[in-house]
């Protein structure tokens, strides 16, 4: 025997060496399951875009036998955000902490149950920002759902999931909640349809508060129909539309603060309600200025400014009021949980969330009465054939995970124009204009509170001539593919 085959022989023989071998073995072993799993995991994300945390099927309830018709949602498939509960599935409000220090939901939230019994089918539900408290729809314990219109960019949250999820066409529509512009914001991000509800129409039963005041459960559709059906079956409307005269108000200060030209935003409305019957010219107006004027409770929360340029010093304090109820509502419902566990969040979540807990709000009652004074002031403006006309955000998706110190200003301007809705408690529809600089365009439609079927109607009648003008935007292009500039002295 040679030497080389006794070595061989007395290394075969020595227990030890058998162990670091296992060892080796076991721990490339290990290293090729976890690359595995992570190549599904990608791979499962790109299938879904990243937008579920939990695949699974609530089938509908039995259609009627005939000659009764079709159930309104019958074979529509929707997803919900992961701060509605779903019987025997824990709820987990876009938080790994959450999940693990919670239990199972003894009853499914009423919005989901009436959409079953409408006929639609629930797929599972969709990823959040954490506890309900960002804008963006980054979320630390799930990942980002990815932007089907700019994949490099932010969907937009809170309800990001819900907004990737009927964007990339996975399901038909998918309920969410909107508290700052949770459904508005990501349907904006993600090119589709955001329904607002006036406040307190839509049951909560069974959905994680944020903000009592402020929170609503709405919907997400790519469809205009769709949104137009599943907004009544949520509300319980009559479909039957009676007619009316509409006048549609423009908000040109608020134009001002979105980066996108009015042609293609005020031009398309104003062209499109020329070619409709029922509807009034529409009128101009400087918002800012009317609540400035008729909330009077909100001048203690104005900065002092030498300048109302674009009314933003007033949109800015209405914001002010709309963040600190938030912060009030969000404190109450969840300070003992939040100081408890310690949850680790998202930077931007967790600055917001501990701003909550530590705020103390000396004189709460003042936030409810500029609440007040909002829904009355906008009541007293749209009567009952009013609708305002805003942009729905001011700035494009920002790109996937910059530096957020440097936004305070596209937060600033992206409250002002949200919370018109929230805080007067009103409802408002977010309807895809086409792309400007590559990014989608939104343009919102408001109603005062109560007038949801009203503002439903006006969305499906007008849907159609607003594509057909956002259309007709790409038309006029001379040799050199720059717009034609005689167009352009048209428009304006």
């Amino acid at each position: 025997m040679s030497f080389s085959d006794r070595q061989l022989s007395k290394l075969a023989s020595n227990p030890r060496v058998w162990v670091v071998i296992g060892v080796s073995l076991a721990g490339v072993l290990v290293l090729v399951e976890v690359q595995r799993r992570r190549i599904r995991a990608k791979s499962s994300v790109n299938e879904d875009f990243g937008a579920f945390v939990a695949r699974f099927e609530l089938l509908p309830f039995p259609q009627p036998p005939p000659p009764a018709a079709r159930l309104p949602l019958s074979g529509l498939a929707f997803a919900i955000s992961d701060n509605i509960d779903v019987k025997n599935y824990v709820t987990g409000y876009g938080s790994t902490y959450w999940k693990r220090t919670h239990k199972a939901a003894e009853i499914t939230a009423m919005a989901v149950t009436t959409m079953l019994k409408n006929g639609s089918t629930c797929k599972g539900k969709t990823v959040m920002d954490e506890l309900g408290f960002g804008i963006l729809g980054e979320n630390r314990s799930y990942g980002t759902p990815i932007n089907p219109q700019k994949p490099s960019h932010v969907p937009g949250g809170s309800s990001s999931g819900s907004a990737v999820a009927v964007a990339a066409h996975l399901v038909d529509f998918a309920l969410g909640t909107d508290t700052t512009g949770c459904i508005r914001l990501p349907s904006s991000f993600c090119g589709i349809l955001g329904f607002r509800p006036s406040h307190g129409v839509v049951s909560t039963i069974g959905v994680l508060p944020n903000s009592q005041s402020l929170d609503t459960v709405g919907c997400l559709a790519s469809d205009p129909s769709v949104l137009h059906r599943v907004g009544h079956v949520l509300l319980q409307l009559n479909f039957l539309a009676p007619k009316t005269t509409r006048s549609l108000i423009i908000a040109d200060d608020l134009f001002q603060l979105s980066k996108v030209p009015i042609q293609k935003t005020v031009h398309v409305v104003r062209k499109a309600t020329e070619k409709l019957s029922g509807y009034k010219t529409p009128r101009h107006m400087n918002f800012g200025h009317y609540i400035a004027s008729n909330v009077p409770s909100l001048k203690r929360f104005c900065e002092e400014s030498t300048s109302q340029q674009h009314g933003i010093s007033t949109m800015k304090a209405l914001s002010s009021v709309m963040l600190l109820l938030q912060r009030y509502e969000f404190k109450t419902n969840h300070e003992e949980w939040i100081r408890s566990v310690k949850p680790k969040l998202g930077s931007d979540i967790s600055n917001r969330v501990w701003a909550a807990i530590n705020t103390t709000q000396e004189n709460v009652k003042s936030l409810y009465k500029v609440r007040t004074e909002m829904r009355a002031a906008l009541q007293s403006l749209l009567k009952d054939d009013g609708i305002l006309v805003i942009p729905t955000v001011a700035d494009p998706p920002i790109k996937l995970n910059t530096k957020k110190g440097l936004f305070t200003e596209v937060y600033d301007r992206t409250h002002a124009l949200l919370n018109i809705a929230s805080l007067s408690g009103g409802c408002q529809v977010a309807v895809p204009f086409g792309s400007h600089d590559d990014s989608p365009i939104s343009v919102s439609f408001i109603a005062s509170h109560g007038a949801d079927k009203f503002l439903l109607d006006t969305v499906l009648d007008m849907y159609s001539s607003l594509q057909e003008e956002v259309g007709t935007l790409q038309l006029p292009y001379n040799t050199n593919g720059n717009i034609d500039a005689a167009e352009l002295l048209k428009e304006k």
